[in-house]
């Protein structure tokens, strides 16, 4: 799928750029050219500080592994995984696995929770009745990785900052909001379709709690103005960034962890990862830049603000909606086109911000899909797609609505 979508982007930049050529414009080929060059020389640039962040925070997360701070959260989330998959035995192993594997997303380790969910969807297999067909439990596995709830969306920072963003996590709370709209919706499509009884005391409790939380907090946020949401998403980005550290430090110093040496070891993993993103950084910025300078992308987005006009709405969103509808099918694409887009827009202006909350609050579905279901030859998915790609489109919805809300 990733090998003709990428082709793709050349393909229809080469079709629109020869309608230019034909049309008198000479010089089309000549920018595409350019972008080419400008899209990898940008690719460089935004690795320098990558590598960094990713060394930073991988060191971090690191100390919180050693300081069992993930075995703390899955312990806590144990009781409702239990409630949401009745068919897996209580005490089976894959319990614990699905808990840890949440929970390490839910923290930004993604290098620890890809082979943890692994782990967990052999261990769903193994009491699945069906060799093809994924059963309720892998579903609802499936659609929650593929709605991941972040809780600080560290590379987006990241990327704003790279662009010379005054204050990088000024998105903080929009993409928190539109997560944990985007998360909710998942769980629910799925408990619609598989008759989980809400209704369960500890399931009330749960879903209750965290309506009635996300319903105050919204409800607080709705008296201020839109400078104080502003700066309030600016300081709790910030605050809580830095506890967040300061608490991975003292748990590690707490449980006798060699926190410079755990430090030294996780960043170690975090330059290699951030080595291995380039080529696909190089390969994404590239063809969407050559999309950008055909004529193509604008000529997309020109159709969908015409409809959006044609209804009365305002139309400063569509800018950002090419990483919202490539975030399902390639992360690496939804990265180039937020990077894009803020390259293109500026990286404060209102397309870039909601581009950065979209691609905060959807996921990779369809490669979620194939490296979770395909590692244990599930073949059929069910309700999987349907309610996973539901949950993206409320992320990206609801990315526009808090993106309104937040920065008019």
């Amino acid at each position: 799928m990733l090998n003709g979508l990428w082709l793709s982007f050349f393909l229809v930049a080469a079709v629109a750029a020869l309608v230019r050529w034909i049309g008198g414009d000479p010089e089309v080929w000549a920018a595409m050219v350019e972008s080419l060059f400008a899209m990898a020389k940008l690719s460089v640039d935004v690795m320098v500080l990558l590598f960094g962040t990713l060394t930073l925070w991988l060191g971090f997360l690191r100390i919180a592994e050693k300081a069992g701070l993930v075995d703390i959260l899955a312990r806590l989330l144990g009781p409702l995984f239990a409630r949401l998959m009745p068919e897996v035995p209580r005490g089976h192993h894959a319990l614990g696995l699905v808990t840890l594997s949440f929970t390490a997303n839910g923290l930004g380790l993604d290098n620890a929770a890809t082979p943890i969910g692994l782990k967990a969807m052999k261990a769903l297999q193994e009491l699945n009745p069906s060799s093809t067909s994924a059963s309720n439990a892998q579903v609802l596995f499936m659609v929650m990785n593929a709605s991941s709830f972040v809780l600080l969306p560290v590379t987006i920072f990241m990327y704003r900052a790279q662009a010379g963003a005054t204050d990088p996590a000024l998105v903080f709370l929009p993409i928190l909001l539109a997560n944990a709209i985007s998360t909710m919706t998942a769980l629910l499509s799925v408990a619609f379709m598989q008759r989980i009884k809400l209704t369960d005391p500890v399931l009330l409790a749960w879903f209750g709690g965290a309506a009635l939380l996300l319903g105050g907090f919204m409800a607080v946020l709705a008296g201020l103005s839109a400078t104080a949401l502003t700066a309030l998403s600016s300081l709790l980005g910030n605050l809580t960034l830095f506890a967040l550290i300061l608490s991975f430090l003292v748990m590690g110093a707490l449980k006798k962890v060699p926190i410079y040496e755990t430090f030294v070891e996780g960043a170690k993993e975090g330059f290699e990862v951030a080595k291995n993103l380039l080529p696909y950084l190089v390969a994404m910025l590239c063809a969407v830049g050559a999309l950008r300078a055909s004529g193509a992308l604008d000529q997309l987005l020109d159709v969908i603000r015409w409809a959006v006009e044609g209804l009365g709405l305002d139309s400063r969103f569509v800018e950002a909606l090419p990483t919202g509808l490539v975030k399902p099918f390639s992360g690496s694409a939804a990265r180039a086109m937020l990077i894009e887009t803020i390259q293109s827009q500026g990286v404060d202006s209102f397309p870039a911000l909601v581009a950065a909350t979209m691609q905060g609050s959807t996921e990779t579905t369809f490669y979620v899909l194939a490296v979770y279901f395909g590692s244990v030859g599930i073949q059929r998915a069910r309700h999987a797609v349907g309610c996973a790609l539901l949950a993206d489109l409320s992320g990206v919805i609801a990315s526009i609505g808090v993106c309104y809300w937040f920065f008019g």
